[in-house]
């Protein structure tokens, strides 16, 4: 039979009101992924009061749930509210002035592509980033998002110097040090403690925008893990990508590239008249194609190849845009996996149980799932929020198409060997994991359930995410 993704359970719907822009009639929704889409209204505000005249209304009412959204990067159902009212972010995408020191304020819905498209030319990069710049600055203080460099620097929300955060109860300005517990609930607490308004982030300091990288191809995943703790004593920036079709003594080869930024001296002629150029936008774009294209004789073709063409080689200029963020050079790329779409899987487990990894791969074998990528990074000490994913140790993320018979008993499993480790999925990618679960997984849940409860104590902010995980009250 066909593999069954859950669907959102429908909610009650909202009877008319004043609202403080025309809202949509129902839309259908989904996260990047594609696995579970559900209707609400969505309204897309351009300023703060419209946001906090929303909020106020549902508060008055009390009979409709509200999430905020940003640019649908999020992989599951985490940015949707079936039969709620979903508060897109994008038009509240204002840049303020670089501070001398970097420190500059931006609006919620500005992605992380505009910040940059700023900030560069002037010398300054973000803190930390994951692999799109199409992510929202409220989406990735929700996710408290990750890059290849937090084994250095942390989470997103550690470069977060304060934010302003609307709530059924009113707007908070909210630091780490004016209110720790609403701060780190809401960093990483997909969108659940209100919505983000703007904050004020510490930029990084660049001299150009051009990127040292190191490359390393290895056989073994054994020496992939080794070739990962040495670099990063050396580099800021690693990542290794994993052949998940390499079976027996090749499980697990791939290849590692660690990075450093480059100094203005170290750059040739050619690129020096315009070294701080932003990343180029996306000049292909995909459409959802009638059928998947990822299957297990293209993804061992694509694997084999890459590797091949991988080679160990030191010292390869390139810029940032292609170090940090390959696959924005095609826009909808999400659509070669078809009407069916995907599961990106991500874990992570402590540094001293490297060896699940090696069995996940082992079990998506046996499952005939084919893994289109296969991402492995290191991460150091997370952030203290309740909800945040990162935790010192190794993270895979696994991009899955949906299809085979056996990739969620397979899923299951891993989900029981991560457990067991005491690592955790990330919710930002998450699209199937069970209440129970995740309960264990995310131990403080009940402290964050406690801060939200004093913003939110008729429990209006709730996703399809926090419904399915049983994350408050959920029933509206």
């Amino acid at each position: 039979m066909p593999e069954r993704w859950p669907r959102a359970a429908a909610t009650r719907r909202r009877p008319e009101g004043r609202c403080p822009t025309p809202e949509t009639t129902p839309v259908l929704l989904s996260g990047w992924g594609r696995t579970s889409p559900s209707a609400a209204r969505v309204l897309v505000p351009t300023d703060d009061d419209q946001v906090v005249e929303a909020l106020n209304e549902r508060a008055s009412r009390g009979d409709e749930a509200v999430i905020p959204r940003g640019l649908g990067r999020s992989y599951g159902d985490a940015a949707q509210c079936a039969g709620g009212l979903v508060i897109q972010t994008t038009g509240l995408d204002r840049v303020g002035e670089i501070s001398r020191d970097g420190t500059v304020e931006v609006g919620a819905g500005t992605s992380l592509a505009a910040l940059l498209r700023a900030a560069l030319p002037e010398g300054w990069f973000v803190p930390v980033t994951p692999g799109t710049r199409q992510v929202t600055l409220g989406g990735a203080i929700a996710a408290d998002i990750h890059g290849k460099n937090h084994h250095r620097d942390g989470s997103f929300c550690r470069h977060v110097v304060s934010m302003t955060l609307a709530t059924p109860t009113g707007v908070h300005e909210v630091s780490a040090e004016s209110d720790p517990d609403l701060f780190w609930a809401t960093a990483g607490g997909m969108g659940l403690t209100g919505v983000v308004l703007r904050a004020r982030i510490r930029l990084r300091p660049v001299e150009t925008a051009w990127m040292w990288v190191d490359t390393e191809r290895h056989r073994r995943l054994d020496d992939v893990l080794e070739a990962l703790v040495r670099l990063d004593t050396t580099h800021a920036y690693s990542v290794a990508w994993l052949d998940c079709s390499a079976r027996g003594a090749a499980l697990g080869r791939g290849v590692v590239d660690a990075g450093d930024h480059a100094l203005l001296a170290e750059l040739g002629p050619a690129v020096r008249r315009d070294p701080l150029a932003p990343p180029a936008e996306a000049r292909l774009h995909v459409p959802t194609l009638p059928t998947s294209l990822v299957n297990r004789a293209s993804v061992a073709a694509f694997n084999r190849l890459w590797y091949a063409t991988h080679p160990t080689r030191p010292g390869r200029l390139q810029h940032l845009g292609g170090f940090f963020h390959p696959l924005d050079a095609v826009s909808g790329w999400n659509g070669v996996f078809g009407p069916r779409g995907f599961v990106q899987y991500q874990f992570v487990v402590p540094p001293e149980r490297p060896e699940v990894i090696g069995r996940a791969l082992e079990r998506l074998q046996r499952a005939s799932a084919p893994c289109s990528m296969a991402v492995l990074k290191r991460f150091g000490p997370g952030d203290p929020g309740p909800l945040s994913f990162p935790m010192a140790g190794w993270t895979l993320a696994l991009d899955l198409p949906i299809g085979p018979p056996d990739l969620r008993p397979a899923l299951r499993t891993l989900d029981h060997l991560v457990l067991e480790a005491g690592g955790r999925v990330y919710l930002a990618k998450d699209a199937r994991l069970a209440p129970a679960t995740f309960a264990a997984m995310y131990p403080a849940l009940s402290a964050f359930e406690a801060t939200r409860r004093r913003v939110d104590p008729q429990g209006l902010l709730q996703s399809d995410l926090s419904r399915r995980l049983r994350i408050g009250p959920g029933t509206r």
